[in-house]
Formats: structure tokens, C-alpha cells, sequence
């Protein structure tokens, strides 16, 4: 059973953070909502979190359940793993757009992407992901691998009927116009939503879904905050990409679902609702893309 810190896939770079620290815990939110996008195999913090402690203190504050996702083929068979061992994790599984070069590289991409086809079809998995485009860390030698990458995994998505969670960095009108010729998996979200308020409407009027994490609070981000206030309702999600991204006011700490409270608090804020209101809508739309967890 995936419970321990020393299954960990991989750690957390620790150069230039002054904090390792896991934080206090919010207060509770009254209706439970979702994680939809993280990272539990990455390890963090002066001491690490097993999954059993990651799942408790989320559900301790309201965290029903997490979206667990992942970006090669190990990280791919722990998400599987994770969500066969405990019923408040699904899993997403794909090679994430910055490892499809080396793997293409390494003349194992068609393979990888075969596991990833195995691992699809497992019950536990609800998505693909994360896949997409990154003109951010790739550079133009390694971009057609992204792209044959990311369409033999939105094939993927429609050929097992289950969501597909995008990457998309430095890379809109690419990944946009991807999804207009091929055509997206029905339920299609763009995870850490990284556009503006422009982007986002297309999106949603293409019936895309929006997932916001911790950056959306970032001092620098009003093109997040632009785009939220854009999005219809049913289609916000909100997540952490812990152990990454950390809400304000505790930037540059370990992040984990438990903090999910602080970013959906500033959301509602943000949008001029309630807080249970928003709670009770992401979670009905990650239920949507996902199924039950149960």
C-alpha cells in the first residue's frame, strides 16, 4: 500500500526556499469540494507527508477527495496505485508534454503511451493527464513530440470515455487549435488555467473546464482573476498542483489539498458569492468530469 514517504516517485526542489515548513491548517469549509489536479508522489516539506496524512488533513478541512495526476509511466502506475488504495483518490495518467521528447528521444514513446493506454482502462482511472503543449520548457527541436504526444493522448481520453486534464504553458493558440481539429474528449479542463479573460471564454463556450490553483492570489496574476470572473459557474474546478503553487499569503512553503480552503475562500471573494454557494458548485462540476469517487 502506497502510505509511506519512502514510496515517493521523486522530491521537490529545495534551492531558494526559506520555508519547508508545512502549514497550519485552515478552518474547515462547510461543504466539501475536490482537489481536482495534484501531485501526492512528489515529496515536500522538512518532513514528508505519507498519503494516508495528505488524505486526512484534506478531508479534516473539507477535502472530499483529490484528482491525483501524473507525467510519465512510474509517476502514471503510483496515481493507480494511489486510487486503488484508497477510495478519496481517482487517477490521471499520460506522459506530461516536457518528458514526450525524451522519451521520443529514447525511441520509447509509442511504448510509453501504450502503458499509458493500459492504465486507462482501469477503473480507478477517471483521466488523461496531464498532456498538452509547453513551449515554456521545450524548445522547437522537441515540439513535435509534444504535439504527436498530446493527440495520441486526447485519442486516448475518447477511446476510454474519461476526462483529459491539459497542459498548457506558453502555448494557447497551439493547444486551442489542436482541439478544434481533432476534436476534444468530452469533458476537457485546463488545468492551472494560465489565460486571460479572452482565452477563458473560449474555452467555456467550446464547454471546456477551468481549473484554478494558488496562482490565481499571486499579486501578478490579474489576468487569473480576469479570467475567473469570465467563467460560467459550471465550469470553474479549483485545485493545488501541490506540491507547487502555494496560495498567498504562504508562497515558497510546501503546498498540499489541505490548503485548498485558503485559494476557494479568495475565489468566492473574488466573485462576490458565498463560499458554501461556490464549495457546493465545484464540487457538483469535478463530480461531473469525474464520476463518483466512491
Amino acid at each position: 500500500m502506497i502510505d509511506t514517504p519512502d514510496t515517493y516517485v521523486r522530491e521537490r526542489a529545495t534551492e531558494g526556499r526559506k520555508d519547508l515548513r508545512y502549514p497550519a491548517a485552515p478552518a474547515p469549509l462547510a461543504v466539501p469540494v475536490y482537489d481536482n489536479h495534484c501531485h501526492l508522489e512528489i515529496a515536500d516539506g522538512e518532513v514528508g507527508l505519507s498519503l494516508q496524512e495528505q488524505l486526512d488533513r484534506a478531508q479534516a478541512v473539507g477535502i472530499a477527495g483529490v484528482v491525483q495526476a501524473s507525467g510519465d509511466v512510474e509517476s502514471s502506475r503510483w496515481a493507480v496505485d494511489a486510487a486503488e488504495s484508497d477510495p478519496r483518490v481517482l487517477a490521471a495518467v499520460a506522459i506530461h508534454p516536457n518528458d514526450a521528447p525524451t522519451y521520443a528521444e529514447a525511441g520509447r514513446l509509442d511504448e510509453a503511451i501504450a502503458v499509458i493506454d493500459g492504465l486507462a482502462a482501469r477503473p480507478r482511472t477517471r483521466a488523461i493527464g496531464e498532456t498538452g503543449l509547453d513551449y515554456f520548457r521545450t524548445e522547437e527541436p522537441g515540439r513535435a513530440a509534444q504535439h504527436t504526444s498530446f493527440e495520441a493522448h486526447i485519442a486516448l481520453a475518447k477511446k476510454h470515455g474519461i476526462a483529459m486534464q491539459i497542459h498548457d504553458r506558453d502555448a494557447h493558440d497551439d493547444v486551442l487549435e489542436t482541439l478544434r481539429r481533432v476534436g476534444a474528449p468530452d469533458r476537457t479542463v485546463f488545468h492551472c488555467f494560465s489565460g486571460d479573460a479572452a482565452m477563458a471564454r473560449i474555452c467555456a463556450d467550446a464547454g471546456y473546464y477551468l481549473s484554478f490553483a494558488g496562482n490565481v492570489t499571486f499579486k501578478n496574476a490579474q489576468n487569473l482573476r480576469d479570467a475567473l470572473a469570465v467563467t460560467p459557474r459550471e465550469r470553474i474546478l479549483v485545485e493545488t498542483d501541490a506540491p507547487f503553487l502555494t496560495p498567498v499569503p504562504l508562497r515558497g512553503r510546501p503546498n498540499a489539498p489541505y490548503l485548498i480552503p485558503i485559494t476557494l475562500r479568495f475565489m468566492a471573494a473574488e466573485l462576490g458569492i458565498d463560499v458554501d454557494e461556490l464549495s457546493a458548485q465545484i464540487a457538483a462540476n469535478t463530480l461531473e468530469v469525474y464520476g463518483s469517487f466512491a
